[in-house]
C-alpha cells in the first residue's frame, strides 16, 4: 500500500524573479526555463515527482539547479563529492529557492546519466585513498567500472540508496533494459516506503507509471498531468497495440 507522508525533505522550489539583463542568455532563453519567472512554486509530492518533457525542454538544467542548491555536486553523486572533470553547470541555481521539510535526509544522491562515468571513476579513486578501504562495499562490493553500465546503475539502486533520503535522478533508465526499469521501480518503491523521496526526470512510461506521482510536464510552462496523459503513455500504448499502422505511417514521411 502507497501512503503519501507530509514531512518530505524538499517540499517546494521557489522561482526568484530574474534579471532582464540574463534573459536570452543561458539557459534563460529555454522556454520552460524562462516560464520560471512566472510560475511562484512547483510544489513536489511527498513521494514521487516526475519532470517530464521533450529534449531540450530543460529537464535536466532544472534537476540540476534543484541539486545544487541542496548541496550535491553538479556532477552527480553524494554531498561529500566534490570533483569537477569540467565546469558547466548553469546558473538557474542562483535563481531558485528551496523550502524543505522539518526532518533532514538521512541518505542523498544525485544520479547523472550523462557523467555517471565520472562519478564511477571518483568512487575508484576514492576507495584508493581511504583508509583500509571498503568505500566499494556501498557500491556492491564491486568497481562500477567493472560492470555493463545498466549493471552499475542497478548496483548504486540497491546498494548505496539506504532509504530516509532524497534521491534526484536524471534519465534512470537511460541505462536500463525494460526489465531492469521495472525492477527500478521496485526498488523505488522500497525505498518509498523507507521514507525516501524522489525527484526524476525521466522519458521513460514504465517509470512514471509510478502510483500516485505528480507528473509534471514542462514542454509548456508547467502542467501537471496524467500518467494516460502524457504522450509517453499515448505514443508507447498506440505502437504497442498497432505496430504495423504505425510503422506505415513512419516510412510514409
Amino acid at each position: 500500500m502507497i501512503t503519501e507522508k507530509f514531512d518530505q525533505y524538499i517540499r517546494t522550489i521557489l522561482f526568484n524573479h530574474t534579471d532582464k539583463k540574463i534573459v536570452g542568455r543561458y539557459p534563460y532563453n529555454i522556454p520552460s526555463i524562462l516560464a520560471l519567472a512566472e510560475l511562484t512554486a512547483l510544489e513536489l509530492h511527498p513521494n514521487v515527482t516526475f519532470i517530464i518533457g521533450e529534449n531540450g525542454s530543460g529537464k535536466s538544467t532544472l534537476l540540476e539547479a534543484i541539486a545544487v542548491l541542496y548541496g550535491f555536486n553538479p556532477e552527480g553523486g553524494s554531498k561529500n563529492f566534490n570533483f569537477a572533470t569540467k565546469e558547466t553547470h548553469s546558473s538557474l541555481y542562483e535563481n531558485l529557492s528551496l523550502v524543505k521539510g522539518f526532518r533532514l535526509a538521512k541518505d542523498s544522491f544525485f544520479l547523472r546519466a550523462e557523467s555517471f562515468y565520472n562519478v564511477a571513476s571518483n568512487v575508484d579513486e576514492l576507495e584508493k585513498d581511504a583508509f583500509g578501504g571498503g568505500l566499494l562495499e556501498s557500491y556492491g562490493g564491486k568497481s562500477l567500472h567493472e560492470q555493463s553500465h545498466g549493471e552499475s546503475f542497478m548496483a548504486l539502486a540497491l546498494n548505496r540508496f539506504r532509504g530516509k533520503g532524497l534521491y534526484i535522478l536524471d534519465e534512470p533508465e537511460a541505462a536500463l533494459s525494460p526489465s531492469r526499469q521495472l525492477a527500478l521501480l521496485s526498488r523505488i518503491h522500497q525505498l518509498v516506503e523507507a521514507d525516501s523521496q524522489f525527484i526524476i526526470a525521466t522519458h521513460s512510461p514504465l517509470l512514471m507509471a509510478y502510483p500516485h506521482a505528480k507528473i509534471c510536464n514542462i514542454d509548456n510552462g508547467y502542467e501537471v498531468t496524467k500518467y494516460t496523459e502524457t504522450d509517453h503513455y499515448r505514443i508507447t500504448k498506440e505502437f504497442l497495440m498497432h505496430p504495423e499502422k504505425m510503422l506505415e505511417m513512419l516510412f510514409k514521411k
